[in-house]
């Protein structure tokens, strides 16, 4: 087994205290104590990001899933119209509603299951770079910045150098095997390609298309975590090494940007509480959080943060306005 790099060290810690409080996540609050000072009116808080950009040595920016629905990668728990675009015809004829769903789904045959999962990792494999990536870029030119995210879409790296991404959460371009025979993850946009183009109209793709592990023949899955037996090998820990190259080489910034987006309360250990934790720690360091749903500004970082509370694509253009 690996040695554990800097930033999962952090993860875990946090992962152990979720454990502990589920109960608080899950009804969608945060066991740490939040500032009881009134937040600033909405323009002075985006003028606060704005500047803090502008001056900053080094950003790491946290994306986590309502960062990708802010852009239109909505259809995930929802049978909205996003969802019907991609998905129409499983959500007409098996009843489903909102792609996640369809994961738990008893298909009834492999081929079918197949032909949901291709659609799926089709689906995200090949969407244009979303408004909000598209905004991230201009904020970020010119300045020195890495892109944490737990969501498997690719829209970071599509959006930005693969070498200025860690995707601890796993990548939708690459299969593993199910049985994890080997350390090995492999290319998945080209079966899948394949399988959407067999499968055409219908929902289910051929049997000989079904993916399997070159090694040992076991079935392969995507190399995400929520799908089964997530691979946490190489590449993983790589992603892992990446973030924290990049946190340990900006410890002593004097202005270290810290920004999360779209952190729900299902995953608050992998970019909100380690970046709770840095800003504390770190003299350097200040934190903004922005989020439709939640406005968490903790009382130990309440003179080093900002939580503001909107629709994040409308967040990075009024930050754009006031740069």
């Amino acid at each position: 087994m690996m040695a554990q790099s800097f930033y999962e060290q952090l993860v875990m810690k946090t992962q152990m205290n979720y454990q502990q409080f589920f109960n608080v996540y899950a009804s969608g609050k945060t066991p740490v104590k939040l500032t009881e000072k009134p937040m600033l009116p909405y323009e002075e808080q985006v003028q606060i990001l704005a500047d803090k950009i502008k001056e900053a040595d080094h950003i790491i920016v946290g994306g986590a899933s309502g960062l990708s629905a802010a852009g239109g990668g909505d259809f995930y728990y929802e049978d909205n119209a996003s969802f019907r675009k991609y998905f129409g015809k499983f959500a007409e004829k098996y009843g489903i509603k909102g792609a996640f769903s369809g994961m738990q789904y008893p298909w009834p045959s492999r081929e079918e299951y197949w032909g949901y999962l291709a659609t799926f990792l089709h689906t995200t494999q090949h969407a244009e770079v979303r408004k909000p990536f598209r905004d991230l870029q201009e904020i970020l030119k010119g300045k020195d910045y890495f892109i944490l995210t737990t969501n498997q879409d690719i829209q970071a790296i599509k959006a930005f150098p693969e070498e200025k991404v860690a995707q601890i959460q796993g990548d939708h371009r690459y299969f593993q095997c199910s049985q994890q025979c080997s350390d090995e993850v492999w290319d998945a946009v080209k079966p899948v390609e394949e399988m959407i183009q067999a499968m055409g109209d219908d929902t289910k793709v051929p049997t000989e298309l079904i993916p399997r592990c070159p090694n040992c023949g076991a079935e392969a899955f995507p190399w995400v975590r929520g799908y089964g037996n997530f691979l946490e090998g190489t590449r993983y820990h790589q992603e892992y090494q990446k973030i924290s190259d990049d946190v340990l080489n900006h410890l002593h910034d004097d202005h270290l940007l810290l920004i999360e987006l779209g952190v729900g309360r299902m995953t608050p250990m992998f970019i909100q509480e380690p970046f709770w934790g840095l800003t504390g720690s770190l003299d350097g360091a200040y934190d903004v959080m922005i989020n439709r749903d939640y406005q968490f500004l903790p009382e130990e970082i309440e003179d080093k943060a900002q939580a503001i509370k909107g629709d994040i694509s409308q967040v990075l253009d009024d930050v754009k306005a006031a740069m």
